[in-house]
């Protein structure tokens, strides 16, 4: 019972302290350092502090969600993306640095409040939790791919890692749909669309 708390709290503070590290290799990595201006710079910086907010987001998410799942699988399953996503995590936080920018100043508060959401999903039953987790990665499919096409062209290093975040996403929207997900009502996902809106609103430019 204690260990479901420990491992919560210690993906927290990983989370907000930055001390996270990929099991897999950065896309891009070895790609050249692109000749960005000044403009496609702060444009690209913007697009992958949204992106790391993102990930923030996914790993409280993650945590809840499995906090409060009543089945095993779904619990693993939860592990094992949550697990990806933590090289998400680590991979823009990489491209944030080499961009010369930071990550969003509110990631306490998006953490809390995905955390929160999490949580409220999970108590819904686990067949809506994984139905939380299908919607979830269906939007953020959508605005990554808005990203890769909104990204400086010949930022090619932020492409390749976006581009290997959205591909990962659709897999574990997948996954969730094959441990039994159930469609969400339609004003919900519109809660959740309008939630996200927001955020990356706000952590593009904070």
């Amino acid at each position: 019972m204690l260990e479901n708390f420990i491992v919560p709290f210690d993906r927290a503070l990983r989370t907000l302290t930055g001390t996270v590290s990929p099991a897999r290799p950065t896309p891009g990595e070895r790609i050249a350092e692109p000749d960005l201006t000044a403009h496609e710079r702060r444009d690209a910086a913007g697009l992958m502090r949204v992106n790391h907010t993102g990930e923030v987001c996914a790993q409280a998410l993650y945590a809840a969600q499995a906090l409060v799942a009543r089945d095993g699988d779904v619990r693993a399953r939860y592990a094992e993306a949550a697990r990806e996503e933590e090289d998400h995590l680590a991979w823009t936080q990489a491209r944030l640095t080499e961009l010369d920018a930071r990550p969003s100043l509110l990631n306490p508060v998006w953490y809390a409040g995905s955390f929160a959401i999490g949580l409220a999903a999970g108590v819904a039953g686990d067949r809506a939790n994984l139905g939380f987790v299908v919607e979830t990665e269906r939007q953020v499919e959508e605005h990554l791919t808005a990203h890769i096409e909104r990204l400086p062209v010949n930022d090619t290093k932020s492409r390749a890692i976006v581009t290997q975040m959205r591909d990962d996403e659709a897999r574990h929207g997948a996954m969730a749909m094959d441990a039994g997900a159930v469609p969400l009502p339609f004003p919900v996902r519109r809660a959740m669309r309008a939630a996200a809106d927001v955020m990356r609103a706000i952590a593009y430019r904070i």
